[in-house]
């Protein structure tokens, strides 16, 4: 079981989807630093020096911190706008696969399906071309 764990794990997929986690996960820092420590306090001095992370309301005891949650949304559209930017260049980068040559066509006389380099339909006993 140890062995099989071990070949599992050693698998290209497998190293290819932890090192994708871990350089995601430092990504979300660094955007969420660029939220935090930039974009918002820049939005925030736009509307009349507004600091988001301070927006809360109380209910009852519980303190609803809906500023922090702006800023949350914020750093997923950022995300997902760079994944998408990311992905959307890469499907440009492969080229389509090209298309298969035909190995068969169709017999005019009969609308019979022949084999393509027939030259006389086993259908009608017509002859193609």
């Amino acid at each position: 079981m140890l062995k099989e764990f071990k070949e599992f794990a050693m698998r290209g997929n497998v190293m290819d989807l932890a090192i994708a986690v871990i350089i995601g996960g430092a990504f979300g820092k660094i955007i969420a630093s660029l939220v935090n420590d930039i974009l918002m306090p820049l939005i925030g001095l736009l509307l009349g020096g507004l600091d988001f992370s301070g927006l809360a309301f109380k209910v009852g005891e519980a303190s609803i911190n809906y500023g922090l949650f702006l800023q949350t949304v914020v750093d997923f559209l950022i995300v997902a706008f760079v994944i998408f930017l990311l992905v959307r260049t890469m499907s440009k980068m492969k080229k389509p696969a090209p298309a298969a040559a035909p190995t068969t066509k169709e017999c005019p006389y009969c609308f019979s399906v022949i084999h393509i380099k027939a030259t006389r339909c086993p259908n009608c006993t017509s002859e193609v071309k």
